[in-house]
């Protein structure tokens, strides 16, 4: 049977990976290893310096690539080394659409690191295709797309959006952080890069940062390849180990992500002291019917807007005892975070608030807890506040 015939779950397990020959062994090994003996010079058995290639890295990408459905993966030491590469395609006077509500850290890149270099960036909607269209230049070289958004859970047709880019002769790349590939694949609907911040729910249990690139275009990944490698920031052996452990459950922790942050989110959304839920699970959410079309589940992320001041909502995020207060999100326990003071202090607050993302915007990292449990965690700490 080929991979193209397994299933998901099957090929989270084995894609890119075969028991060693020589032990047996079963896991791919930790080769710490910087370099490599050569049979002649320039004479190797596939790997010469780690920078350049790892065993360990090799298995990973192999089988990032699979989930996502593309041929080519490559691993970086973060999320963020992931993005930098992406941009590393560009050169000055090019010019890059975003969406007004992505992450944090993607807008400071853009705005605070490439702008420097002539690069120009535009935020707008992107769930409006005719704004993003607007937005649209001859020198866009870029449509940088996140699904769902982060932290307003907004859901981007990725189709619409990649035959929008494809027009204008520009890259469509898509975050798939949120989704992961057990609930959405951007390449299936004509992205041309899926980028994940690996330390997230593909390594699944907070200990790890990396990062990763996942194509179907041959060219693209040999560009890509040559940044990794000159740049040179990319994952150790032992994170790639780690990641490879995280993706074999993917699939049955996604499954629970899922299943609690359904059921908080109809709670908070009945709540008295909830404003909105921001979750594409409920009915009300604007893009709810897209989502289930695009995606195989509605993910483990949601944020909700208290009906409270900024102080009360800083009170209530330090309040929880089973959330943890955290950044990050994607791990098996369950973190909550306030994005205005945290993961997106550094957009504007002007264009923060532009975008929706109010001071009294509560993310939340839905865990596998009991979902009992973190229901009466968040009531408590509501209790405590109000």
């Amino acid at each position: 049977m080929s991979d193209d015939d397994e299933h998901f779950e099957t090929r989270a397990i084995h894609a890119g990976q075969e028991p060693d020959e020589e032990t047996g062994a079963l896991m791919t090994p930790i080769y710490a290893n910087s370099t490599y003996k050569q049979d002649a010079p320039g004479e190797h058995r596939g790997y010469e310096y780690s920078r350049t290639g790892n065993p360990t890295r090799t298995d990973l990408e192999a089988n990032l690539a699979s989930l996502e459905g593309g041929d080519y993966g490559r691993c970086f030491a973060s999320g963020m080394a992931a993005i930098n590469t992406v941009l590393n395609l560009l050169e000055a006077g090019d010019h890059v659409v975003a969406g007004n509500d992505v992450y944090g850290g993607t807008h400071r890149i853009f705005t605070q690191v490439y702008e420097e270099y002539d690069l120009e960036f535009d935020f707008v909607d992107t769930t409006d295709h005719d704004e993003v269209r607007d937005a649209m230049r001859e020198s866009t070289e870029l449509l940088w797309v996140e699904t769902p958004t982060n932290p307003l859970m907004n859901v981007n047709d990725i189709g619409a959006l990649a035959d929008v880019a494809h027009d204008y002769d520009a890259l469509c790349a898509v975050d798939n952080t949120f989704a992961t590939p057990y609930l959405q694949r951007p390449l299936e609907f004509g992205a041309d890069i899926v980028c994940h911040s690996l330390t997230k729910y593909l390594g699944g249990h907070s200990d790890l940062v990396a990062g990763a690139l996942v194509t179907d275009d041959e060219d693209l990944d040999e560009r890509l390849a040559f940044y990794q490698n000159s740049v040179g920031a990319t994952p150790s052996p032992f994170d790639c180990f780690l990641v490879l452990r995280g993706t074999k459950s993917l699939g049955v922790r996604m499954d629970r992500h899922c299943e609690n942050a359904q059921e908080l989110a109809e709670w908070l959304d009945a709540h008295d002291h909830v404003e909105h839920v921001f979750y594409p699970g409920l009915e009300s959410h604007p893009d709810h019917d897209l989502a289930a079309e695009q995606m195989d589940g509605f993910g483990g992320m949601l944020s909700f807007e208290l009906d409270a001041s900024l102080d009360e909502a800083s009170d209530f995020v330090g309040e929880t005892e089973v959330f943890t207060l955290a950044e990050s999100l994607g791990g098996v326990e369950s973190l909550i975070e306030q994005p205005a003071a945290m993961t997106h202090a550094a957009i504007p607050k002007e264009e923060r608030e532009a975008a929706g993302l109010t001071d009294p915007l509560i993310r939340a990292s839905i865990g596998i807890e009991h979902v009992d449990d973190l229901k009466a965690d968040l009531q408590q700490a509501m209790d405590a506040v109000f």
